[in-house]
C-alpha cells in the first residue's frame, strides 16, 4: 500500500490544542477558503484542519474529509459532532487503490493537502484524482514537512502534479516545511 502510514494513535497528538499556536489552521487557510465552498481532504486525520474547513465554509459549505484509517475517521466524526460540524463534514473511507472520489469530479473549489502525498502509494494518482475533482480554476494546497521529505521528494510531486494538469500559482513560504498552491487549468 504506502511505504509510511502515520499510525491512528499519533492523531491524537496532531489535533494537540498546542499545535494551534504553531500552526493556525484558520490563518494559513484565509487567502484560499470562502463560505460556500467544497472543499477536499485527503489524509485529515482526527480533523485538526478539518473542523477549521467546515467552520470557515459556513453552513452552505461542505467538507469532504477522505481517509485509509477507520478509526481517525471515526474521531473526526466525534470531534465533529462535539463541535456543532457534523452536518457539514462528509467522511470517506479511501480504497487501496483510489480516493474514492470519482463523483466529486468538476465540483471541489479547494483541496488541503497537508504532509500526505508522501504517504501515498502513487502520487500521479493522487493528483490526478484530485484534478478531476477540482473546478476549472480549483486551487491545491500542496505542503509536505521538509524533516519527512527531501527537496528531491517534493520537486518529484510537483512534476507529478503538473503532469496531472496543475500549474504552480505560487510558493508560500512556511517555516520547515515544503509549499506550492496548485492551480488547476
Amino acid at each position: 500500500m504506502t511505504e509510511r502510514v502515520c499510525p491512528w494513535w499519533f492523531g491524537y497528538l496532531l489535533v494537540n490544542p498546542i499545535r494551534r499556536w504553531m500552526q493556525n489552521p484558520e490563518k494559513l487557510l484565509a487567502p484560499y477558503i470562502r463560505e460556500g465552498m467544497t472543499v477536499l481532504e485527503p489524509g485529515p486525520g482526527m480533523g485538526f484542519f478539518t473542523l477549521s474547513l467546515a467552520s470557515m465554509t459556513g453552513p452552505a459549505g461542505r467538507v469532504v474529509a477522505v481517509d485509509i484509517q477507520t478509526r481517525m475517521l471515526d474521531s473526526l466524526r466525534r470531534r465533529a459532532l462535539k463541535a456543532g460540524l457534523l452536518t457539514r463534514i462528509e467522511t470517506r473511507l479511501a480504497g487501496p487503490d483510489s480516493m474514492g472520489i470519482g463523483d466529486l469530479k468538476g465540483t471541489v473549489d479547494f483541496v488541503l493537502a497537508f504532509f500526505m502525498v508522501h504517504e501515498m502509494p502513487s502520487e500521479e494518482r493522487f493528483f490526478r484524482e484530485a484534478a478531476a475533482a477540482l473546478k476549472p480554476g480549483g486551487l491545491l494546497l500542496l505542503v509536505e514537512p521538509a524533516g519527512h521529505v527531501k527537496q528531491e521528494k517534493f520537486q518529484r510531486e510537483l512534476n507529478a502534479a503538473l503532469a496531472a494538469g496543475f500549474e504552480v500559482a505560487e510558493r508560500p513560504a512556511m517555516r520547515r516545511k515544503f509549499a506550492a498552491v496548485l492551480h488547476r487549468k
